[in-house]
């Protein structure tokens, strides 16, 4: 088997569009760990220093919203623009010193979600156009590889400069990468036409021609509302790590570093493998294969084994993108070129609001039921998930084929 990761790397577009997500998402990780650390240091709150996270992830509730400004402009200058409006935004956090200024970072941090919407759909809209379909699937893949690298590393970085020149050298330096990242995306080589502007009653609906698109597909659907099930499992999943650290393992909350670390490595191979696996099965068994391993991983945390339990992050690590690499695959290739951003931005809303909300749920489940209960219950609804993937095959019905293989 050739491996394709060397033919997206040297697509020209694909490996530019790569060290961008590599920059940018660098800086935004460490400003990720540090937003937290900085609210906590200046306030002493512990809800508040929660809330930056919330902050960040809550303009994804509204992304059908915000994808449809990457459909109404051109993408390539759209990333550009974006990410310098949020180098120059992230300036007056150098001046924050006092808990009385703390509303500022939380301003800072909504619309760096909100940003971060708009970026993953144009995003999302200029890859398809840009990169050759063939090699989509390990490109996404790759990308995922990336940005799980970036998490194992950058928190690390941004912890050390925030232990020695405080929260506004963190800041600095995430300002540094989106510029950095402004200047690799403008060297894309792409030819874009201007999106045309949709009038009156269409005009005012345009935002959820996205909607209607996955609702009305039936290759994208299953994808869509599979990948929702499972990051809704995910965060239940994720709400119980302290307490399986705690009930189950036995040992001092420094650990669940530990098993994070062994999830996030599972990941970034996760990113190696999609590509090459995608083009060899079908899709909604590619990604029913990810969800049954994430599933059963799952399950087996209940059994009271330090090496059981590592295996089992590891796996988690594995399994869990699949689906979501699967999923935005199947958007970028199965939707009109005019329509991807606001498709992408559905797409995710629908994907990844379920996690939230499912942390919030795992939080009270935690005190009510016992968490090896949970964790099996967990496991199981993962794997019925995976199997509704695979029955519509079993009935007759087509489904997706493995994509053409000449890159593998």
């Amino acid at each position: 088997m050739r491996w394709a990761a060397g033919a997206v790397l040297r697509d020209r577009n694909a490996g530019l569009y790569l060290s961008g997500v590599v920059v940018s998402g660098f800086g935004t990780s460490a400003m990720w760990l540090a937003a937290g650390v900085w609210v906590k240091s200046l306030t002493g709150s512990d809800s508040l220093a929660a809330l930056t996270t919330f902050a960040m992830w809550a303009p994804v509730l509204v992304g059908p919203l915000l994808g449809a400004v990457a459909d109404r402009v051109r993408r390539r200058p759209l990333l550009i623009w974006t990410n310098l409006a949020m180098s120059a935004l992230l300036l007056p956090l150098l001046a924050l010193e006092s808990a009385d200024h703390v509303w500022v970072l939380f301003v800072v941090l909504a619309v760096y979600g909100a940003s971060g919407v708009v970026q993953d759909a144009a995003e999302a809209a200029l890859v398809a156009s840009a990169v050759d379909s063939r090699l989509l699937g390990d490109f996404n893949g790759l990308r995922m590889t990336a940005n799980e690298g970036m998490k194992l590393l950058a928190p690390l970085v941004g912890a050390a400069l925030f232990t020695r020149f405080g929260g506004a050298s963190v800041a600095l330096l995430d300002a540094v990468t989106f510029a950095v990242a402004a200047g690799i995306f403008a060297l894309l080589r792409v030819r874009e036409e201007r999106p045309g502007a949709a009038r009156g009653a269409g005009r005012r609906t345009a935002w959820a021609e996205g909607a209607r698109h996955l609702r009305r597909s039936p290759g994208l659907r299953p994808l869509v509302w599979a990948g929702g099930a499972v990051m809704a499992l995910a965060g239940l999943n994720g709400a119980l790590i302290f307490a399986v650290n705690d009930k189950v393992l036995g040992h001092s909350p420094a650990f669940v570093g530990v098993l994070y670390a062994v999830q996030g490595a599972g990941s970034v191979l996760s990113g190696l493998l999609a590509g090459p696996l995608l083009r060899r099965m079908p899709e909604r068994a590619f990604a029913a294969t990810g969800i049954a391993l994430f599933a059963t991983a799952v399950a087996l945390r209940a059994l009271p084994y330090d090496a059981v339990a590592l295996m089992c992050s590891a796996a988690i690590g594995l399994g869990l993108p699949w689906v979501l690499i699967t999923a935005l695959t199947a958007v970028q290739r199965e939707t009109p070129g005019a329509l991807v951003g606001r498709a992408a931005a559905t797409a995710n809303t629908l994907i990844y609001a379920p996690n939230a909300l499912a942390l919030a749920l795992g939080a009270g489940l935690v005190t009510l039921l016992d968490v090896r209960a949970l964790l099996v219950a967990i496991g199981v609804l993962g794997l019925m998930t995976a199997a509704s993937l695979v029955r519509p095959a079993r009935a007759g019905r087509p489904v997706a084929k493995p994509v053409d293989s000449t890159w593998s």
